[in-house]
Order: C-alpha cells, then sequence, then structure tokens
C-alpha cells in the first residue's frame, strides 16, 4: 500500500503539551494523532450509518402507516431498563 502524508497542523502550546501529557508509555505524539484520525473517522461513519438507517425506518414508517408512538417505546424502554437493573446488568443515573 502506497503511503501518503497528512497535512501539517500548527497548535498552540497548550494543546501540544496536553496532548504529550497524555501520551501512554512507549506511545508517539505522530502514532497519537494518526490514531485519533482513525479513531474520528470511524465514529463519522458509524454516525453516518445510523442517520442513513433511521431515515430509511422513518420511511419505513410512512409507506406502511406503521408508527409506535412516543410513550409506548417510552414505556417498552423503561420495562428493559428495570428488568436490566433487576439482573444487576445496569446500573441507574
Amino acid at each position: 500500500m502506497k503511503t501518503a502524508t497528512l497535512p501539517p497542523l500548527r497548535v498552540d502550546s497548550e494543546l501540544r503539551e496536553a496532548a504529550e501529557s497524555v501520551l501512554q508509555e512507549g506511545e508517539t505524539l505522530s502514532g497519537f494523532v494518526l490514531e485519533s484520525v482513525r479513531m474520528n473517522i470511524e465514529r463519522r461513519e458509524a454516525q453516518r450509518e445510523f442517520i442513513a438507517r433511521g431515515l430509511a425506518a422513518r420511511e419505513e414508517a410512512r409507506q406502511s402507516g406503521n408508527y409506535v408512538s412516543a410513550t409506548d417505546m417510552l414505556e417498552r424502554l423503561d420495562k428493559s431498563l428495570a428488568k436490566a437493573q433487576a439482573k444487576g446488568g445496569a446500573r441507574g443515573r
């Protein structure tokens, strides 16, 4: 695979110092920045897919006329949460 470079970044000294202060043993600042870029790409892709699924579900509901009210959904979620908390699998906030 052919490699390429990302644009150089100019940052103030406080940001650089903050980034350096959280580096793990053996980690370089370049490695930290690269990992941050990768994680941000993954997060944005997941966000894009989530929105696409939501829009598709909305369209399907419009076409079918089959909706679940917000009240019904909140009741279902409350029951699921209560069940999970009873099992000790979730903690209330």
